[in-house]
């Protein structure tokens, strides 16, 4: 591992028989020299290459024609005759793969690549669809660390934009409650490279999942808090952050929140919007322009998602968790109401035709919530706003009746003190739950039941448990659709469905 710029040459075995021929003749001593303009070519062999330091160690040989450009692993290499030796500054930058500097030159300019091997893999604490997080050790310092895998094709180019964007995003960043990137591993293999982060015990999804954790108003303040003055920073700075949820949102044993995971973050300016992806934000924290197609977006997605993160937090469970797209939709419109008239002709949304109801939807955020602290429901009726325009901003939320009025939010330092908990640790929870449930279900099988030989176990195809739950959610919500729709929009209603079913069977493959 590490930035490995060449490899040792073995001259051929002919060769060495003539040098051990010519060191033992007294009438042709060995001599090392710089060969002048004409004499024949040397072979430039680059060893133990450590950052910017390399070893040269020079062998003679006869003229030969130019070779090939080899590959390391990382990059290929042309090895340069010894007048045309590479400068310091031609080594990309202390030794970065030109492939990295050619997107993100400027974020790691001032940086030093850390080499894998001055790291001890302690335990894997993340995964996602492009990367994989470990908890570390630097064996330099001592510290524990996250490294965070991120796979990509450096052979791609729109592959390495996509990863260089989040390294761009973060060096962009600077504030208590976002996650600071402290460094870069560089890999021989070309398609992974290390991001370095400060380490974080807790998520937030990990601990409001725990039995008996309940998080008095007071400290729902605090994390609240916390969340929106990172996303004032990130959107301050011109960054949309495109998925926040409970799992991206790291605690540490001091009670410091800091907003991670930039994998789907974008830059955004906006006097000068441009066409954006409408396929980001996890499914249940997924605002309704987004489901609906809209490409032209701000703020209003990251402050849809804090609103359902608030009331997630006073209610201890997702509030609208939908299975697929179509439910997902169905959901917030029957809490949070449908789009007024003006905000579909205003809006023009690809899937409008598709999914407009015949009757509207009527709001019913303060009937739902009726047992929430009167404080907080003014601030998640803007947050959870059909129309992302009365969403407002990060700011105007900080500064609600929410944060002003008693109880105010505790200090991070009086937060309890909770067992290291993340997402991942909740999973392999119930995932062991399951297993033990489905050995329970064995033990006490009907005597007499069919026995099937080993043999033939092995050899029948056990389907998915939740193989076929998208379309079958997609049948009970068609139903449900049908149900409160006019006959006349039956149409387009079918329409959606083979839409979503389509989709369904893409993703299987």
């Amino acid at each position: 591992m590490g930035c490995v710029f060449g490899k040792q040459s073995r001259p051929p075995s002919s060769d060495r028989r003539r040098r051990s021929k010519t060191v033992a003749s007294p009438r042709h001593p060995r001599t090392r020299r710089r060969r002048s303009r004409g004499e024949p070519s040397t072979e430039i062999s680059v060893v133990n290459a450590v950052d910017p330091v390399v070893d040269v160690e020079e062998k003679e040989r006869p003229k030969q024609p130019k070779q090939k450009a080899r590959h390391t692993g990382d990059f290929s290499v042309s090895i340069p005759a010894p007048e045309r030796r590479r400068t310091p500054s031609d080594l990309n930058q202390q030794g970065w793969p030109s492939w990295l500097m050619a997107v993100a030159g400027e974020a790691i300019r001032d940086w030093t690549p850390r080499r894998a091997n001055t790291f001890e893999k302690l335990d894997k604490i993340g995964q996602g669809t492009y990367s994989n997080v470990y908890k570390a050790r630097d064996l330099l310092t001592g510290k524990i660390v996250a490294l965070k895998k991120v796979r990509f094709d450096n052979l791609e180019p729109e592959s390495v934009k996509f990863m260089a964007r989040e390294i761009l995003v973060l060096r962009k960043l600077n504030h208590p409650n976002v996650i600071k990137l402290e460094g870069l591993v560089t890999s021989r293999m070309s398609s992974s490279l290390y991001l370095i982060f400060e380490y974080m015990e807790h998520d937030l999804a990990g601990l409001a999942a725990c039995h008996g954790i309940k998080f008095t108003e007071p400290q729902v303040k605090c994390y609240m808090k916390q969340l929106l003055s990172g996303l004032e920073h990130c959107h301050n700075q011109g960054v949309l952050h495109r998925d926040i949820k409970g799992s991206n949102l790291l605690i540490d044993n001091e009670g410091i929140l800091k907003i991670a995971d930039f994998g789907l973050a974008t830059f955004y300016d906006p006097e000068q919007k441009k066409p954006l992806t409408s396929r980001v934000v996890t499914l249940w924290y997924r605002p309704p322009e987004l489901l609906l197609g809209a490409t032209y977006y701000g703020v209003g997605v990251d402050l849809w998602s804090a609103g359902c993160i608030l009331a997630e937090l006073i209610s201890g469970k997702p509030i609208m968790p939908g299975r697929t797209e179509v439910e997902q939709l169905h959901k917030i419109f029957k809490l949070c109401g449908s789009p007024s008239e003006q905000y579909w002709k205003k809006s023009k949304l690809p899937n409008a035709t598709l999914f407009k109801p015949q009757q509207p939807y009527k709001r019913c955020i303060a009937e739902t919530f009726k047992d929430f602290p009167s404080s907080s429901l003014p601030l998640i009726e803007t947050l959870l706003s059909i129309d992302p325009e009365e969403r407002s901003t990060a700011t105007a939320a900080l500064n609600s009746e929410f944060f002003t009025t008693e109880p105010y939010a505790c200090e991070p330092s009086s937060l309890p003190k909770y067992p290291p908990s993340k997402e991942m640790d909740v999973k392999l929870r119930d995932e062991q739950a399951r297993r033990q449930r489905g050995l329970a279900s064995k033990v006490n099988a009907v005597d007499g039941a069919r026995k099937v030989k080993v043999s033939e176990r092995a050899n029948r195809a056990v389907p998915a448990p939740e193989a076929n739950a998208e379309i079958q959610a997609n049948l009970d919500v068609s139903e449900t659709l049908f149900s409160s729709y006019s006959f006349t929009n039956a149409f387009t209603i079918l329409c959606s469905f083979h839409l979503i079913l389509r989709i369904s069977h893409e993703r299987s493959f």
